[in-house]
């Protein structure tokens, strides 16, 4: 497997592009094959994530592309916000010739305000008619979806065979997914099947967008999309596997570094726990907790922080057994031990070092058996508050 440039576009049979106007933005992302997809878990669902599903449903799972929109969410705008993520879905099918069944919806911004539908129609050609395959066309799109992000989010991989899988993806705030991320974006040239795709991306986002955490808000217009145009074959499926999970875990990091505000990546790894579920309810603990967060861009080696968060996670613990390790990748402190804390200050004092850099590594190892996962998120800073005090201002 090797990293690739070129985002979406690297991959065979996509065209892409997208444009960005002010707060307004329009995409498209044009590739025919197979799709499968995960949506928010949130009962508040946007439009977009309702007519996308029953598009899968309806048209045996097949797209023909997908058109986003930033700026506004189409979410809580009941009848008139499906009309409009319908009208979104046949401006595409009517250019591409398609029946609108086969166009995936996506939508991220403000909740509760009506879609500008004159502004879409207004900017949909200019856009349609400079989709192309160049690595400028991916990240056109990308910057398109952006809402508070600080920076685009892409990554690729070529997989045995000369597979490739690329995504993009938009993140920052009201993150903590549950069987989704915000809105992300993949595609491949491998040659799957609807039903074998659906269970790697669902296996894949189980094992990174469901790990991170920005605020701990699961967002109403969560989705991720993945279509195969199978132009480059059939792939060795662990391979693929391996390389969407490659994927899908360097974009979710992405999007934890950017989160609003922040400042630090924290990954928190949870090891010797009894079970993958409970290693996932630690990590993710961790990352969710607003006080460790805190403690983290204060460079406060408060690290009970993190115990008490694993401790209420609902995940089996025996404070006994705990070992506690904070590491910037380079150097590492133990800051409990089989469950002896480890207070001094030379050792506080080497904790807090480590936490002057960019990126925390924390792990913790629970000692009652042998699954483990890993979580991503940020500290809580000034800016974030900054940010959403006056966010639809």
């Amino acid at each position: 497997m090797k990293t690739i440039e070129g985002g979406i576009c690297a991959v065979k049979g996509v065209r892409a592009y997208g444009i960005k106007e002010g707060k307004m933005g329009l995409a498209v992302m044009l590739a025919k094959g197979p799709a499968a997809a995960v949506f928010t878990l949130n009962k508040v669902r946007a439009a977009p994530v309702l007519v996308t599903k029953d598009h899968l449903k309806t048209n045996g799972a097949l797209f023909n592309g997908i058109i986003a929109n930033s700026g506004c969410a189409n979410a809580f705008t009941h009848e008139q916000g499906i009309k409009d993520a319908i009208g979104m879905a046949n401006i595409l099918a009517a250019r591409l010739n398609v029946d609108p069944h086969t166009i995936g919806v996506a939508s991220t911004g403000v909740i509760g305000r009506p879609l500008n539908m004159a502004w879409i129609k207004d900017h949909f050609n200019e856009v349609f008619e400079k989709a192309c395959t160049g690595p400028e066309c991916s990240l056109a799109t990308n910057k398109a979806v952006m809402t508070t992000d600080l920076a685009p989010k892409s990554y690729a991989v070529e997989i045995e065979g000369g597979v490739r899988i690329g995504a993009i993806a938009k993140g920052s705030g009201m993150i903590e997914p549950n069987m989704g991320t915000m809105l992300s974006f993949i595609f491949t040239d491998a040659d799957i099947p609807h039903a074998s795709l659906q269970k790697c991306l669902k296996k894949a986002v189980d094992k990174s967008y469901n790990m991170v955490v920005v605020d701990g808000d699961t967002s109403t217009n969560d989705t991720v999309t993945l279509i195969a145009t199978g132009e480059a074959g059939k792939p060795k499926m662990k391979k693929f596997q391996e390389g969407l999970e490659k994927v899908c875990m360097e974009i979710a990091k992405k999007i934890a570094r950017d989160g609003e505000g922040a400042t630090k990546l924290i990954e928190a790894t949870v090891e010797g726990a009894r079970t993958v579920r409970d290693a996932r309810k630690g990590a993710k603990a961790i990352v969710r907790s607003p006080l460790f967060k805190s403690a983290v861009y204060g460079t406060d080696p408060n690290w009970g922080r993190a115990v008490c968060a694993i401790g209420y996670s609902s995940c089996d613990v025996d404070p006994a057994r705990v070992t506690l390790i904070f590491s910037n990748g380079k150097e590492s402190v133990a800051l409990v031990d089989n469950g002896m804390p480890k207070s001094d200050e030379a050792t506080l004092a080497k904790a807090k070092a480590i936490m002057g850099g960019d990126t925390l590594y924390v792990t913790a190892r629970l000692g009652l058996g042998r699954a483990k996962a890993t979580a991503w998120g940020c500290d809580l800073t000034h800016k974030y508050v900054d940010i959403n005090a006056s966010y639809t201002t």
